[in-house]
């Protein structure tokens, strides 16, 4: 979507905004609140103070350890997925969860477990303080690390790089550019095995941004201030146009400040709701 006026324009991206599996969590948390009469969410669904806000007002109960509820309590598992003792802990208490952690996601847990058992360490490229990655590794044997950058792996390397099988993934949300540099850098060692699981949706939306980045002047980026892929995107645009904002919502836009900027580009992260953009989007066109 996009509005000329003269020499004027606004763009929003073609895939800005909610992936397929944050509609999948949100759709079937809606659809679970008017299945059980009390509902919980271990931790937040996905990383927007808005959608969480409003999946609150409509009940949905939200908890930040399985010791917040009762044995046989009904527990949604967020979009990131969850450890591996997590889940044993709901078994041991009978505890109902429904299991709403994106599909790609839990492919990538399956991948780890099969790898696992067959010997393989782990190097997972993410962020060791998200939920997806402190799921992801738990899955992944004991001496298995998580790095963020190829630099954090050079540091690590020589004492890990002797092991007999290696395997590395990828957090579905992380950058495409420092996960090929670490691609690049391990290529020519038999021992290892290369998982590109970058999501899909991120390789679009991270491309996609940064083909915007080179055409505009200005860019504006749309999503919650916890969320990595929309940290992903501010990195992506920043390298390509100087003047690049983040924001959660249009509060947080200084109109004055961009409003003179003749070519605008809008891109948000995959929590981001289709509300929050249109609603930047109508601000920007009305100061002109």
């Amino acid at each position: 979507m996009d509005k000329k006026e003269g020499k004027s324009m606004i763009e929003i991206g073609k895939y800005a905004g909610f992936c397929g599996g944050v509609i999948n969590s949100v759709v079937k948390s809606e659809k679970a609140l008017n299945e059980y009469e009390k509902l919980y969410c271990l931790g937040e669904l996905v990383h927007n103070k808005q959608v969480v806000e409003d999946l609150e007002s409509k009940g949905l109960i939200f908890i930040e350890s399985l010791s917040e509820v009762e044995d046989n309590s009904n527990v949604i598992i967020r979009a990131h997925g969850v450890p591996k003792e997590t889940y044993e802990e709901a078994n041991n208490r009978e505890i109902n969860l429904i299991d709403l952690t994106c599909p790609k996601v839990l492919k990538i847990h399956d991948e780890v477990k099969e790898l696992t058992n067959k010997g393989y360490s782990t190097i997972l490229v993410g962020s060791k303080k998200h939920p997806e990655v402190i799921g992801t590794i738990s899955f992944a044997s004991p001496d298995s690390i998580v790095v963020e950058s190829l630099d954090e792996l050079k540091e690590v390397w020589d004492s890990f790089k002797d092991k007999e099988h290696i395997a590395v993934f990828a957090q579905t949300t992380h950058s495409i550019k420092s996960f090929k540099e670490i691609e690049e850098y391990l290529k020519d060692y038999p021992n290892v095995v290369i998982n590109n699981t970058i999501c899909d949706a991120t390789n679009l939306r991270q491309e996609e941004c940064k083909n915007m980045s080179k055409e505009k002047d200005c860019m504006i980026i749309i999503g919650g201030k916890n969320s990595s892929n929309t940290k992903k995107l501010y990195e992506v645009a920043s390298e390509y146009c100087k003047n690049t904002y983040i924001i959660e919502t249009k509060d947080d836009l200084n109109v004055q400040e961009i409003k003179n900027f003749k070519n605008i580009g809008i891109m948000a992260g995959a929590s981001t709701p289709k509300n929050s953009i249109d609603e930047v989007f109508i601000l920007l066109q009305n100061n002109k």
